[in-house]
């Protein structure tokens, strides 16, 4: 019903959430026949079904290294995520993610065991039902051999690409389990090492594609702390509650102007001071948007461009729908499925970009004016 409700409140929603099914169920049909990128493909729809179709777009080889790309870094990403893992298993893990990916042998297996065992070259891995992760993220784990298949197909110019990454993320990773996000710069560098890294990686597989000129990698940076700033701000209330162990990227630099412990955000007799705490981090997020306009503005093939801009119109969606809004603290804030939808459908040029990122940041220019009268 709530499906429903949205498209009768928002009619104009119904063709491109129309035109966004047809286009997924095609892509979805676009899988190769090879048993190991079969894997790949429908692994890369089931995590993300808009990942996995904007990436469809990209001329064949890219399209290959940036779907191994996206599955290599999101089981180093699962592994980082899994608070029930103990750190002395999983720092030596993503140290050594970067060679794995060359090993067909080597995978995950997630059993209901009560102990950790690591067999080399397999990890079996300690999972409660209700605290580790998707079923489909079981699977990637589990059946991770296909990946490394996959990858050891690829050109040289995109293996290195994807291992450098690889290697620069998992040692980041590590890093930061043993460490908090005390200050403005610690929440950059860990932002750097599980977002940054990533756009430095796409700049490099498009250049290897001969598709694009290497941006700087200031700017593909700033293209990744923009996306993951914005989950960062977003996921608050499912990061803080994590079990068994809360997980906090929100500096302490920022919050405890605010507040005494982070959590205390969620609870409602601090909702003022959790707001303007929110929107504080809403505009640190928003000092990577030159950056990225910047960006997008230098890519030259339209279907590069538009698996770039996608995101970034949905991050600042995201942030002005963020924005002074209590409901951060106390549920799921994301965009409506068809306002998704109308992004995916229409956003083809720079003009698109422009016309979408002025709309948003007029609506947060209302909520500015809104924040500061209700402060005054």
């Amino acid at each position: 019903m709530g499906s429903l409700g949205a498209i009768l409140s928002h009619p104009d929603d119904f063709y491109p959430l129309l035109k966004l099914k047809m286009a997924v169920r095609h892509a979805g049909k676009q899988i190769p026949p090879e048993p190991h990128w079969a894997f790949c493909y429908t692994m890369l729809h089931k995590v993300s079904r808009s990942f996995g179709l904007v990436i469809q777009q990209l001329d064949t080889k890219l399209r290959n290294a940036v779907c191994i790309f996206y599955l290599v870094l999101r089981a180093l990403d699962t592994v980082e995520d899994d608070t029930s893992v103990p750190t002395d298993v999983k720092v030596p893990i993503l140290m050594a993610f970067h060679r794995h990916i060359y090993d067909r042998d080597w995978h995950f297996s997630f059993l209901l065991v009560t102990d950790w065992v690591i067999v080399k070259p397999m990890l079996i891995e300690t999972l409660d039902e209700e605290s580790g992760g998707t079923k489909e993220y079981k699977v990637l784990m589990d059946e991770f051999h296909h990946v490394s298949t996959a990858f050891l197909e690829l050109e040289k110019g995109y293996q290195e690409a994807i291992e450098d990454i690889t290697k620069r993320m998992g040692a980041g990773m590590a890093k930061f389990i043993c460490k908090e996000v005390e200050t403005i710069d610690d929440y950059d560098e860990y932002c750097h090492y599980v977002a940054g890294l990533v756009g430095l990686g796409l700049s490099k597989l498009f250049h290897a594609s001969g598709s694009e000129d290497l941006a700087s990698d200031s700017l593909s940076n700033s293209m990744g702390l923009f996306l993951q700033k914005t989950n960062i701000i977003r996921d608050y209330l499912e990061d803080i509650n994590e079990i068994p162990k809360s997980r906090m990227f929100w500096p302490r630099q920022i919050w405890s102007k605010y507040v005494n412990k982070l959590e205390d955000l969620k609870y409602e007799e601090n909702s003022v001071k959790s707001v303007q705490c929110l929107n504080d981090m809403v505009t640190n997020a928003l000092l990577h948007v030159e950056d990225c306009l910047t960006y997008m503005s230098a890519l030259r093939a339209p279907a590069n461009f538009r698996f770039c801009a996608i995101p970034q119109i949905m991050a600042i969606g995201t942030l002005a729908l963020c924005y002074n809004n209590i409901e951060v603290f106390r549920g799921v804030v994301k965009l409506r499925r068809g306002l998704t939808a109308k992004v995916i459908e229409r956003t083809k040029n720079m003009s698109d970009v422009y016309g979408a990122f002025f709309d948003f940041s007029c609506m947060l220019k209302s909520k500015v004016r809104r924040f500061c009268f209700d402060s005054t």
